[in-house]
């Protein structure tokens, strides 16, 4: 009687075309981000709060106010939405529900994503060109 062979996954280039692979590196990518970002995020705002005075915390909330910090901002909530959703995805399939429908759930999570994202980005770029700043003076629409 002979033993059969050994089934082993497919740790080769073809890995990386499937959905979930890719499920799974953003999930750890939007992960650090996060990490990071509240790391940053506590830093910047005791920065502000704790700093020389007002001048200090005044300076810290001009940055945040600046149109790369709004540009960031955009960039969390994307990775927030996409961390969220991802996380769903990944409790459905623990539970057993999402095994056999994880490619639909997950590009649907990622298409709820997109669509935020746009709405998002709508609404801070809208504010931007209404309020008196770079961007408003890049756009045309200075007072």
């Amino acid at each position: 009687m002979s033993a059969k062979p050994r089934e082993t996954a497919n740790v080769g280039a073809g890995l990386w075309k499937a959905t979930g692979m890719w499920a799974w590196l953003l999930f750890r990518i939007s992960g650090l981000i996060l990490v990071f970002y509240l790391g940053a995020h506590i830093i910047i705002i005791s920065t502000g709060q704790f700093g020389a005075g007002g001048s200090t915390f005044n300076n810290v909330m001009d940055f945040l106010e600046h149109p790369v910090a709004i540009v960031l901002d955009i960039a969390l909530v994307v990775a927030v939405l996409y961390h969220a959703l991802n996380g769903v995805r990944v409790i459905l399939m623990d539970l057993g529900v999402g095994i056999k429908r994880h490619k639909v759930i997950f590009w649907s999570a990622m298409a709820v994503v997109v669509i935020c994202f746009v709405i998002f980005a709508y609404v801070a770029f809208s504010y931007l060109a209404n309020d008196v700043g770079p961007w408003s003076q890049a756009l045309g629409v200075a007072s």
